[in-house]
């Protein structure tokens, strides 16, 4: 059987890897447009921080492992035109600009995402940049030394990130973002009340509920202002994050998600059954709602990778969905989130209620404690859980992982406030403060009932 792979990050990697590894019957190519593949994006802002000192620990896998396992890898190589009546590829080979074809029994399509691009002005000049592949990543590096205040103009993961380790290393920053919060997409007013004060604490200028129209040139070509609609704000480099957008553009005959992402069943067939899809190409199947929904993650991407390689042959391993379950650390806190939140919830066609508690993670006997705070979404009637957040100076980010499997096996607030946790002063208290979590939301209905 002869396998083609068009793209190769994350989801591309994960289904290369596990096709060669359990099947040595078939033949793979992997047409990638850049030079390199596997490369983590969510770490440029730690390399851009000085977290990370070698890029290079950014990649897990490189063309040669994907060769030693069995793989026909062009690199470099851009696929222009899908023929599926025929399940032919036209490719270019971006070096010698030589055009062919190929053929192929199975097709994955793995061909990622892109940043949405505004259509504003000044996207052209100097020191306006992009923050998404390893390019970027060594773009950013090259310019960021010589700059002293830099914009960022999107609060989503990616840009918050940034706006940390610009002003970690001594940068002044400039917050731009058409929300009224950051990390809105993640976290409710409760949250990112507190993540905007300490976010100002760091001296970063924040301007929010303001959309970026332009770039505003200097003398020599170069960004000197972002615009909005509000006002002007100088900088000396300007990075771009709004958010990304599925690369599908030669795939239009699939089945797709209202913004072209390609949707996919269970077992990461498109609506052609001879062509699999997986990664930030792909709407993935959201257990919240029971639907759709574009959430472009690595987690998302590698699992969705390793099914494809599963079931390329056959229906073997189904697959399970996600809830969008996400981690941050920004500022000394540490932050968890899964599924829908108050803002997202009707837009996934769901009735919800939410209730939010702080309170120690641990006894507050103990020498030392910290506060969590935490907030439940659930849906009205069922008490079925469908979203949760998290933060605090402690790491309690791994409850995000107890709260997403929670929402994955449809538990509700009740099966949540008498989970049996474990108990230890070091570690949290007889109620554990999930329990307690749940058990708010449990007397929030009883009021509501009387």
């Amino acid at each position: 059987m002869k396998v083609i792979v068009i793209g190769c990050t994350h989801a591309g990697t994960a289904a290369v890897t596990t096709m060669l590894n359990e099947n040595d019957d078939i033949d793979v190519t992997i047409y990638e447009r850049n030079d390199n593949v596997s490369f983590l994006s969510c770490g440029i802002a730690l390399y851009v921080g000085g977290v990370v000192k070698d890029v290079d620990g950014l990649f897990y896998s490189s063309p040669e492992a994907l060769a030693e396992l069995g793989a026909n890898v062009k690199m470099e190589h851009d696929v222009l035109e899908l023929d599926q009546a025929n399940k032919k590829v036209q490719v270019k080979d971006l070096k010698t600009g030589e055009v062919f074809e190929d053929s192929y029994d199975k097709l994955v399509l793995s061909s990622g995402s892109w940043p949405i691009i505004p259509p504003i002005d000044g996207l052209d000049l100097d020191n306006v940049l992009l923050c998404k592949n390893f390019n970027h990543a060594q773009e950013i590096i090259a310019k960021k030394n010589d700059k002293k205040r830099i914009a960022v103009v999107g609060g989503g993961y990616i840009g918050i990130e940034l706006v940390e380790a610009f002003a970690e290393t001594g940068k002044e920053v400039v917050l731009i973002d058409g929300r009224p919060h950051p990390l809105s997409k993640y976290l409710d007013s409760e949250m990112t009340d507190i993540l905007e004060e300490t976010i100002q604490e760091h001296n970063v200028e924040m301007h929010m509920s303001e959309l970026a129209d332009g770039f505003v040139a200097d003398e020599n070509g170069a960004v000197k202002a972002v615009r909005t609609n509000k006002g002007e704000y100088d900088c000396d480099m300007a990075i771009l994050c709004v958010g990304f957008k599925p690369n599908n553009e030669l795939f239009g005959d699939l089945k797709t998600f209202d913004n072209g992402a390609l949707i996919v069943d269970d077992f990461m067939h498109t609506s052609d059954p001879d062509i699999y899809a997986c990664g930030d190409s792909c709407a993935v199947n959201y257990n919240p709602n029971d639907g759709h929904a574009y959430i472009p993650l690595a987690t998302n991407a590698v699992r969705m990778g390793n099914l494809v390689g599963k079931n390329i042959k056959e229906d073997r391993v189904k697959y399970r969905g996600t809830q969008s379950t996400s981690g941050l650390k920004l500022f000394g806190w540490n932050i968890g989130s899964t599924g829908v939140n108050d803002g997202s919830a009707e837009s996934f066609g769901l009735d919800t209620r939410s209730v939010y508690v702080k309170d120690f993670y641990r006894p507050e006997f103990m020498p030392t404690n910290e506060i969590v705070h935490m907030k439940l979404v659930y849906e009205v009637g069922t008490g079925r859980i469908v979203g949760g957040q998290l933060m605090s100076k402690y790491d309690i980010t791994q409850s995000a992982n107890t709260l997403s499997l929670a929402i994955q096996n449809h538990m509700t607030i009740e099966d949540l406030a008498y989970v049996d946790f474990l108990f230890q002063p070091h570690f949290d208290r007889p109620w554990h403060y999930l329990n307690i979590l749940a058990q708010a939301a449990l007397d929030q209905e009883a009021k509501l009932a009387e």
